[in-house]
């Protein structure tokens, strides 16, 4: 009975020790440095201020404003990673719509999305894009009954 016992303890330690070993080799690939660019040192436009402000209203200074690093990092989205262009093809089916992406309505709770697109007010700061994911393609949404595509470069290349 006790070498029965043993034997199954040895061999839920031997399972655990494999187990154990096979969930460490998944471990991901350490990230990359973020190369940010030159015009990330410039400072904040008045516009991409007012999309900061728009998103975040009276928490832009504590959440934002306040820290470099985030404000490094929404420069480089807005400044390097975030491009619009007009697609000149006929098929627009493949790319998801601008309508899918949930808001980013946190600290805004009256936020909306646009009604009407202009290239030069769109603030892609409203919407739950994945900015930050480890994804290494671009990812791209067509901006509803338009042509245009938002394309979002990857933080990693």
């Amino acid at each position: 009975m006790k070498l029965k016992l043993l034997y199954t303890f040895a061999l839920l330690f031997a399972i655990n020790i494999i187990s154990v070993s096979a969930q460490s080799s998944k471990k991901q690939q350490p990230l990359k440095i973020v190369n940010y660019g030159e015009n990330i040192n410039n400072p904040l436009t008045a516009k991409e201020l007012s999309f900061i402000n728009e998103v975040y209203l009276d928490k832009a200074q504590t959440l934002v404003l306040s820290k470099p690093q985030r404000v490094k990092d929404i420069k480089h989205i807005l400044r390097n990673r975030v491009y619009i262009q007009e697609h000149v093809g006929k098929d627009l089916s493949p790319y998801k719509l601008l309508s899918t992406v949930p808001l980013f309505n946190n600290y805004n709770k009256e936020l909306r999305r646009d009604t009407f697109f202009d290239s030069n007010k769109f603030n892609v700061l409203k919407y739950s894009f994945d900015f930050y994911s480890r994804n290494k393609k671009v990812m791209t949404y067509r901006i509803d009954n338009t042509n245009y595509l938002i394309n979002i470069k990857p933080q990693h290349n």
